[in-house]
């Protein structure tokens, strides 16, 4: 182990100088000084870092492996439910507190979005009915109200008869139904358009197709200084996914640095095998595999009016005809295609509940990578290296969560202390702390925090 190190550490210094030489070109062209910003990945939650960034007078540059916004963003049916989706246990209570503060946040995002771009994002606030389709499911839906109701949150329940009269298109097996009225849901493509267009128009740089190898440190290896970008033939995740590859794996092909202030991962589910890192600094974020389907019914709407959830999976309605039936749930990693059997049960459960969505036409079939943590909490805050703050692992919360991740991220680049989340009684904002404290990426680290004054050596 000692020898490793030491190898470890030689191949880190000689490469870093063979960085630092490819690089001068890059670097002699840039401006005199860094950038204040660079976002790694372009879905919602970097654009909307990025434009909360910029609006604080930021120097920002978002780099996105693909193209901005087709990632799980592209594929995301948009829910915004931290009532219909709150789960058991001490992770899915911390993952409420921040979904309930950030659907309230919701309404003035959207608002000053669309004014920003002049596009219209979908809000639709038509609340989720939680649906059970047997006695078995009766029973849990009464649990799950009764826990609901224990944390103080707003869910009806109704009777089947009261659910059709909701929803009319709900077969007659229905049993029973829960309705939670302050979920509400967007149209994530329609945001990602007004995000781009709103960064655009306020000066945010957007680089596409340009891949990540991974982050530059500097010579103290304490502080990451910016990160290194290359073309085809070089990695921009580590095979295993980890959340620190050994940069001496990296390829040495062409590469520029973009040097930073600041360097923000929102990369989604690619975010744990960000290369660069000293072992222990990174953050374990993996994929999970979603399969979902866009139909359309050319009658125009009218099937449903809002969103239908059940044991398995929803039924979302855009209100022009178009509806998003999703979503699986699988520990596949990368595994990029759709397949009959997961399709199949989508179908077959949907059919059961809502029998109308076999007439509908099928537009589009996705898979998507949500972004998960160890407890499906996200990591939102800065980590153990300076000038790194991580917004990734939203599990399946990415859309709901954009607008409190940028107001968090961007109050602790700027030194704010408090955020404005507009619901407290008082009218006073949330100290920052008792909200990085539950996404603090510390939680998962293999070893203790250093204080900002400490060195940080390398295993």
């Amino acid at each position: 182990m000692r020898w490793e190190s030491r190898r470890y550490r030689l191949r880190l210094g000689t490469q870093r100088q063979a960085w630092a030489a490819s690089s001068i070109k890059h670097m002699t062209d840039q401006e005199s000084s860094p950038i204040d910003l660079v976002v790694v990945g372009g879905g919602i939650v970097g654009l909307s870092v990025a434009w909360r960034a910029r609006a604080q007078g930021m120097r920002v540059e978002v780099i996105e492996r693909g193209e901005i916004g087709m990632g799980a963003t592209h594929v995301a049916a948009g829910m915004l439910a931290p009532v219909a989706e709150v789960e058991f246990g001490e992770g899915g209570q911390r993952a409420l507190e921040l979904g309930l503060r950030s659907a309230r946040m919701w309404p003035g995002f959207a608002e000053e979005l669309q004014t920003a771009s002049a596009i219209d994002v979908g809000l639709r606030r038509t609340g989720t009915l939680v649906v059970a389709r047997d006695e078995d499911e009766a029973r849990e839906l009464e649990r799950q109200l009764v826990f609901r109701e224990s944390l103080g949150l707003r869910a009806l329940r109704l009777r089947a008869s009261e659910a059709r009269e909701r929803e009319p298109a709900l077969a007659p097996t229905v049993r029973l139904a829960l309705h939670a009225p302050d979920d509400h849901s967007v149209d994530p493509r329609s945001v990602m358009e007004a995000l781009r267009r709103a960064c655009e128009r306020a000066g945010v740089g957007l680089r596409e197709r340009t891949r990540v190898l991974g982050l530059e440190l500097d010579a103290s290896e304490r502080r990451v200084i910016g990160v290194r970008v290359a073309g085809d033939g070089a990695p921009a995740v580590d095979v295993d996914g980890g959340g620190g590859a050994d940069v001496s794996s990296l390829d040495m092909g062409s590469f520029d640095l973009v040097c930073a202030r600041q360097v923000v991962v929102a990369a989604g589910a690619w975010s744990g095998g960000l290369a660069g890192l000293p072992q222990g600094t990174g953050v374990p974020v993996r994929p999970v595999k979603g399969q979902i389907m866009r139909l359309r019914d050319p009658a125009g709407p009218g099937l449903l009016e809002g969103v239908v959830r059940f044991e398995g999976g929803y039924l979302l309605a855009r209100g022009d005809g178009r509806y998003v039936l999703g979503a699986t749930m699988e520990e596949r990693g990368f595994e990029p295609d759709a397949t009959a059997g997961g399709i199949y049960e989508l179908l077959r459960d949907a059919h059961e509940l809502v029998p109308g969505v076999s007439e509908l036409h099928i537009e589009e079939l996705g898979v998507g990578y949500r972004p998960s943590t160890p407890d499906n909490v996200p990591v939102i805050g800065p980590g153990v290296l300076e000038g790194l703050t991580w917004a990734s692992g939203h599990h399946r919360n990415g859309i709901l969560l954009a607008p409190l991740t940028a107001e968090l991220v961007v109050a602790s680049l700027t030194g704010h202390d408090t955020i404005d989340l507009l619901d407290r009684p008082d009218g006073g904002g949330y100290a920052l702390e008792e909200m990085a404290a539950i996404c603090d990426p510390g939680r998962f680290s293999s070893r203790p925090f250093p204080l900002r004054n400490d060195p940080i050596s390398l295993p």
